[in-house]
């Protein structure tokens, strides 16, 4: 029996997967870490919990993106420094790697769907920090290192766009969201199904390692997306009005394009993934999704 360590299983994705590895019809030996069980600016503890695993899902990183910009060595000793420890023992060990990133490496000022293979030039220090690891795991596991990036995220078990939205519609009558912001809402159950199908394909060996876009297929605005989850729960709406990013000054520079090609899926033998309308339909009619 294979055995699987989840770092980072206290998080919105962390919890997904482990949901998804438990409904599995070939059932796997899942170890759960989450942040109070496992630093992973640690090298030493890195090193012991991935010891005697197969696979490794690092779902574990430094989210507060405005937050970064004041604390970008803090940011990036857990998304950089972090990712290197699980990549470099993973490395050790044979293990196979299957790590988080995120559209924010890009400079978001695109107008076609970005492939895996564009230059990185990220605007932020969290996009910065991710990037490091990312540069982590090409130079110290080519070979069972294995990068997706996300976008958008949102699920049952976190504080989420999608969520808040909703939430806000019981206690106003107008919401007011920014439509200069282009990306691919991502449901992080339909992610970490994802997930686990590319760690399967790489086990078989029908995977190349590298980097893959694990995100919904198509695109919208922050305002479409409102509008889209309103309609769903059948709600007004029109309720939604559009607005302009500089309406919502913020720390950290945003991406205005973040649309993610995902051409590379095809070389693990796994289609793109699903629309972002039918995967948010998906998601509000999950039980788990209480929003």
């Amino acid at each position: 029996m294979n055995r699987w360590l989840v770092a980072g299983a206290g998080g919105m994705l962390g919890r997904d997967l482990l949901d998804v590895l438990d409904e599995q019809p070939e059932k796997v030996s899942v170890t759960a870490l989450t942040r109070a069980d496992l630093d992973v600016t640690d090298p030493a503890a890195v090193a012991a919990a991935v010891d005697g695993h197969d696979v490794v899902f690092n779902a574990a990183a430094w989210t507060d993106v405005d937050g970064a910009e004041s604390a970008e060595p803090a940011a990036t000793a857990v998304n950089g420094t972090g990712v290197a420890h699980l990549a470099r023992a993973c490395a050790e060990r044979g293990a196979i790697l299957v790590h988080v990133s995120t559209d924010y490496v890009f400079a978001g000022n695109g107008e076609a769907p970005y492939p895996e293979d564009a230059p990185t030039d990220p605007v932020n220090a969290y996009g910065r920090s991710k990037l490091a690891g990312e540069q982590a795991i090409a130079q110290l596991l080519p070979r069972h290192g294995y990068v997706v990036r996300t976008a958008w995220l949102y699920g049952a078990h976190g504080p989420n766009f999608v969520a808040t939205m909703l939430r806000l519609a019981g206690e106003r009558t107008h919401l007011d969201v920014v439509d200069d912001q282009h990306g691919q809402p991502t449901w992080s159950y339909a992610l970490a199904e994802r997930l686990v199908a590319l760690a399967r394909s790489a086990l078989a060996g029908t995977a190349p390692a590298g980097v893959y876009h694990g995100t919904a297929s198509g695109q919208t605005t922050w305002y479409g997306l409102a509008r889209e989850a309103f309609a769903l729960r059948g709600l007004d709406p029109r309720r939604v009005r559009p607005t302009s990013s500089d309406r919502f000054p913020r720390p950290a520079a945003r991406p205005t394009y973040s649309v993610l090609g995902h051409q590379r899926w095809a070389l693990a033998g796994l289609p793109a993934m699903q629309d972002w309308q039918g995967m948010l339909c998906a998601a509000l009619h999950d039980p788990q999704f209480t929003a």
